[in-house]
C-alpha cells in the first residue's frame, strides 16, 4: 500500500474539515443501552450467549434499532472474549443492509460504523493495510475522534510512527479543543496508541 498517498488522503481530508467536526456518533436515545452491552461485556462471568441475549432484548424492545443491534452483535463477535471473525463478518454484512433500510440523519455515522467494524475484523486478522483503509474510510464519512484513533492505531501497528504523528499534530493544530481533547483522552487509555503520549515522543 502506498502509505504516503493513503496519509496524504487523511491530511487532506483534517484541512479541507477543519473547525467542522463532527459531535454526532450515533442516536443519542440508544446510547445508554449500548454502553451498557459494553460494560456487560468487560465482566468476566458474561457469556457471550447473554451479551446476545441482552442485545437482542434491547431491540425487542425497541430501545435500539437494527443497525445497532448488529452493531453490538458485531462487537459482541469480534471480542477477545468470543474471537469469533465468522460471525463478526456475518453481522457486519447485516448491519450494511440495515443501515440502507433505516436510512435517514444517521445514515453517514451508522456507515462509518460499518467501515469501523470491517476495520477491526482485519485489524483482528492482521490484514492492517485493509484495516487502515476502513479506518480510514470510517474517519471520512464521520468526523469523532475514535475513528482517528484507530487510524492512528494501524499505523503505529505498521511500524509507520513518523506517518502517526505527523497526521496526530495535524488533527491538534486542525481541530476545535472539545475534539483534540477526547483523543488526547483515548490516547493516554489505549495501549495501541502509547507511542503517541507526550512522554514518549522523543
Amino acid at each position: 500500500m502506498n502509505y504516503e498517498e493513503l496519509v496524504h488522503r487523511i491530511l487532506h481530508r483534517v484541512d479541507e474539515l477543519a473547525y467542522v467536526a463532527n459531535h454526532e456518533d450515533i442516536d443519542p436515545d440508544q446510547k445508554p443501552y449500548l454502553h451498557a452491552i459494553g460494560e456487560a461485556l468487560s465482566e468476566p462471568s458474561r457469556t457471550a450467549r447473554e451479551l446476545r441475549q441482552m442485545a437482542q432484548g434491547f431491540y425487542d424492545e425497541g430501545r435500539i434499532d437494527k443497525v445497532m443491534l448488529h452493531s453490538a452483535l458485531h462487537v459482541i463477535a469480534a471480542s477477545p472474549k468470543v474471537q469469533d471473525p465468522q460471525e463478526a463478518a456475518r453481522q457486519v454484512a447485516l448491519q450494511e443492509l440495515a443501515a440502507y433500510e433505516v436510512g435517514g440523519r444517521w445514515l453517514a455515522a451508522n456507515l462509518a460504523s460499518v467501515d469501523r467494524h470491517r476495520g477491526v475484523l482485519a485489524f483482528n486478522l492482521d490484514q492492517l493495510e485493509i484495516a487502515l483503509d476502513y479506518f480510514s474510510r470510517a474517519f471520512e464519512r464521520q468526523r469523532i475522534p475514535g475513528n482517528v484513533g484507530n487510524v492512528l492505531a494501524t499505523l503505529l501497528r505498521l511500524g509507520e510512527i513518523a506517518e502517526a504523528r505527523d497526521l496526530h499534530r495535524q488533527v491538534q493544530s486542525a481541530f476545535p479543543p472539545y475534539f483534540t481533547r477526547e483523543l488526547e483522552r483515548l490516547i493516554g487509555l489505549d495501549p495501541d496508541l502509547a507511542l503517541l503520549r507526550k512522554e514518549d515522543h522523543r
